[in-house]
C-alpha cells in the first residue's frame, strides 16, 4: 500500500516542480557525504527543532531562485556549534549552534549564508576540495569492507534472537567507516575571504527577501562571539573565518537592506512540495537502478543514502499523502525488523513509542487525516501482541532462564509491571559483569528508586535494598566517568554520592581510556566536569596521534588506522582529529 500511494503521488506530481537535479553524479556524491555526516553525528531527536530549521530554511531558500538541486536541512546531534553545506544543497546545523539561543532572524541569516555557498558553487570553485569529495569518504574503508565481506562471520545467534561476536575485520570496517564520516564536516573548511564575503552578502539578501531582519547576520555573529571561543582550531571559526571584517560588512549592509513582506505561505508550501517531489523522484530512480542491476532481493533494507533522501523528503513537506506514505514505511521497517526477533525479546515499547510520536505529529498537522485511523489500528494490534506475551514473559522470568536482551525488552514493554524492579536489578548485575559500568549504575538506580528511601531495610531482600548494596559495593571500583557522574548526581545516599564525586574529581584529569571520556561528554555534555574531561580527551588523542605516526614509520598501516579511528570516533573535535583530516586532505591534493 505504501509503495502504491507514493507511486500515485509521484505520477500526479508530474511537472509540479521546476526543480531539477542538474548533475546527478555530483548529487549522488554529495548525498553520500551527507549520509556520512548523519552516521557520524546522528540526527537530533527533537522534531520541534528540526521543523523550525526546515520552516525557516525553506522560507529563505525560496528566494534564492535556484533550481539546480533541491535544498534540504537537517540538525545533527553534536554539541560543537557549527553549520555547513554540501555542494548539492544538503545543509546541516548542529545542536550546539541551536543551543546558542538563536532568534529566527539569526537562524535565517545562518541558513541564508549556507544556501549562498551552494548557489554560488563555492565548493566546486575550490577544485581541490571537489576532488577530495570524490575520494575521501571511500579511501580508507573500501579495502576493509571488501575484507569483511570475504571473511564474514554471522556470529552466534542466541536462543533469544540476538547476534553477538562480530568478526574483527567487520568491526574494523565499521570503525573505518566511522573514521571517514567525521571528514564530512571538514569538507567545507577554510573558504576564501571572497567566498565568505559573497555568502554573507547573498545570504543576508535572501533572508531579508524572506521577511527576516537583515541585521540578523550581525546579531548572529555578535551572539557567537559572546558564546564561542574565536579559536581558529575548531568549530565555526574554522569553517567560517574572517570574523571581524564580516561583522563590519554585515552591519553596513543591514542599514541599507529592507525587510520585505514574506511571500504567501501557499507559495513557500508549493516550493517545499516541489522539493519533496524532486527528492522522491531521485530516490525512486536509484531504487529502480539498484533493482535492475540485481543488487537487491525482493524487499531488502534501503541503502543509507536512500533512507536519508526519504527522511529529507519528509522534512521538506511533512503533510499529505507522500509524507504519510514515508511515515508508515519507516514505521513498518522498524516494526518488521523487531518482529523478526524471538517473540519474548521483541521491544514493543520502542515500536509503540515510535507510532505515538508519528500520530502526534500527524494530528498536529492534519487532524482529519484518515492516516490516523490506520496507525491507531496498527498500534492497537501491537499492544495486543505485547499483552498476549506478558504471561509467557513472566513465566520465563520466574524460571530464571533468560539472556540480557530478554530483560531489556521486558523492561521496555512492561515498565509498570510488579517485576520491573527485579528486572532492573538483574540488568544492573548483567551490565556490571559485561563491563558496561554506566548502564549498570543506571539500572541499579532504577531498582533502588522503586521504593521510598526511608522504607528500605539495608539488610532486606527487596530489589531496592539489593540495588543499594550493589551500588555501594560497585562505587569503589568504578572507572567509567559516566557511571560515577550518575552516582554522584543521586540524592538518596549523600555519603555514597560524595564518594562518587570525590573519585570522579580525581579521575577526570588522569583517566586513560578515551572511550570513557567520549561517553561522559555524550551523556553529560553540560556536566560539571565536561571541560576537564575534554582536556584529558584531547591529551589522550594526542598520545594516539603520536602512536599513529610511529606505526606509519614502521609500515604497520593496520595499527596506524586503528589509532586514527579511535581519535576520529571518540575525539572528533580534538586538534589531533583536525591534524589527521588536514594531512589526508593535503595528501590527496598533492596526489
Amino acid at each position: 500500500m505504501t509503495a502504491v500511494i507514493l507511486a500515485l503521488f509521484l505520477a500526479n506530481a508530474g511537472t509540479l516542480s521546476g526543480l531539477e537535479i542538474s548533475n546527478p553524479a555530483l548529487f549522488q556524491k554529495s548525498l553520500a557525504a551527507a549520509a556520512q555526516a548523519v552516521r557520524q553525528y546522528g540526527l537530533l531527536d527533537d522534531p520541534a527543532a528540526q521543523e523550525r530549521v526546515n520552516r525557516i530554511g525553506y522560507q529563505v531558500a525560496y528566494h534564492a531562485d535556484f533550481d539546480d538541486y533541491p535544498f534540504t536541512f537537517a540538525v545533527v546531534d553534536t554539541p560543537l556549534p557549527n553549520a555547513f553545506a554540501l555542494p548539492a544543497g544538503q545543509i546541516f546545523v548542529t545542536r550546539g549552534m541551536l543551543d546558542l539561543g538563536l532568534s529566527d532572524d539569526m537562524l535565517a541569516a545562518l541558513l541564508g549564508h549556507e544556501i549562498a555557498h551552494v548557489t554560488s558553487e563555492h565548493f566546486l570553485k575550490q577544485k581541490k576540495r571537489a576532488t577530495w569529495l570524490n575520494v575521501a569518504s571511500s579511501l580508507l574503508s573500501v579495502g576493509l569492507i571488501a575484507a569483511a565481506a570475504s571473511d564474514r562471520n554471522d556470529g552466534y545467534v542466541g536462543p533469544y534472537g540476538y547476534t553477538r561476536d562480530q568478526s574483527s575485520t567487520a568491526a574494523a570496517a565499521q570503525a573505518a567507516l566511522t573514521g571517514g564520516m567525521v571528514f564530512t564536516e571538514l569538507l567545507m573548511r577554510s573558504y576564501s575571504r571572497e567566498h565568505e564575503d559573497e555568502s554573507d552578502e547573498e545570504g543576508q539578501r535572501y533572508a531579508a527577501a524572506a521577511g527576516f531582519d537583515p541585521n540578523g547576520l550581525a546579531q548572529l555573529m555578535t551572539r557567537m562571539s559572546e558564546r564561542i571561543s574565536q579559536s581558529k582550531v575548531l568549530g565555526y571559526w574554522q569553517t567560517h573565518p574572517f570574523f571581524d571584517s564580516r561583522v563590519v560588512a554585515a552591519e553596513a549592509r543591514g542599514r541599507y537592506l529592507a525587510t520585505l513582506e514574506p511571500e504567501p505561505s501557499e507559495e513557500v508550501d508549493a516550493y517545499r512540495t516541489a522539493t519533496q517531489t524532486a527528492l522522491l523522484e531521485f530516490a525512486e530512480r536509484e531504487e529502480k537502478e539498484e533493482q535492475h542491476q540485481g543488487r537487491r532481493q525482493a524487499q531488502p533494507p534501503s541503502s543509507p543514502e536512500i533512507d536519508l533522501l526519504k527522511a529529507m523528503a519528509l522534512g521538506a513537506w511533512p503533510s499529505g499523502a507522500a509524507a504519510e506514505s514515508l511515515r508508515i514505511e519507516n514505521l513498518h521497517r522498524l516494526r518488521d525488523t523487531e518482529l523478526e526477533r524471538l517473540a519474548t525479546s521483541r521491544d514493543y515499547g520502542r515500536i509503540t513509542a515510535a507510532y505515538r510520536r508519528q500520530m502526534d505529529t500527524v494530528r498536529s498537522l492534519t487532524p482529519d487525516s484518515p492516516f490516523l485511523a490506520v496507525l491507531s489500528n496498527e498500534l492497537a494490534d501491537l499492544r495486543r501482541q505485547s499483552e498476549e506475551l506478558y504471561a509467557q514473559s513472566i513465566g520465563i522470568f520466574d524460571r530464571g532462564v533468560f539472556e540480557t536482551p530478554f530483560l531489556e525488552a521486558f523492561l521496555s514493554n512492561y515498565p509498570d509491571s510488579p517485576r520491573a524492579p527485579n528486572v532492573a536489578l538483574l540488568l544492573g548485575i548483567s551490565y556490571s559483569r559485561l563491563g558496561r559500568e554506566t548502564d549498570a549504575v543506571v539500572h541499579f538506580l532504577k531498582a533502588w528508586e522503586s521504593e521510598p528511601a526511608g522504607a528500605i531495610a539495608e539488610d532486606g531482600d527487596s530489589p531496592a535494598a539489593a540495588a543499594q548494596r550493589g551500588l555501594r559495593n560497585l562505587a569503589p571500583v568504578l572507572t567509567r566517568l559516566g557511571s560515577l557522574q550518575h552516582l554522584a548526581s543521586q540524592d538518596r545516599d549523600p555519603e555514597l554520592g560524595q564518594r562518587a564525586e570525590d573519585r570522579l574529581g580525581k579521575l577526570v584529569g588522569s583517566y586513560d581510556d578515551i572511550t570513557s571520556g567520549s561517553e561522559y561528554l555524550e551523556r553529560f555534555p553540560d556536566g560539571p566536569y565536561a571541560g576537564e574531561v575534554e582536556e584529558q580527551l584531547n591529551r589522550l588523542a594526542d598520545v594516539l596521534y603520536k602512536e599513529m605516526l610511529t606505526y606509519q614509520e614502521l609500515r604497520d598501516p593496520a595499527k596506524a588506522i586503528a589509532r586514527a579511528n579511535l581519535i576520529l570516533t571518540h575525539a572528533p573535535h580534538s586538534p589531533s582529529a583536525q591534524r589527521i583530516s588536514d594531512e589526508r586532505l593535503d595528501d590527496q591534493v598533492d596526489a
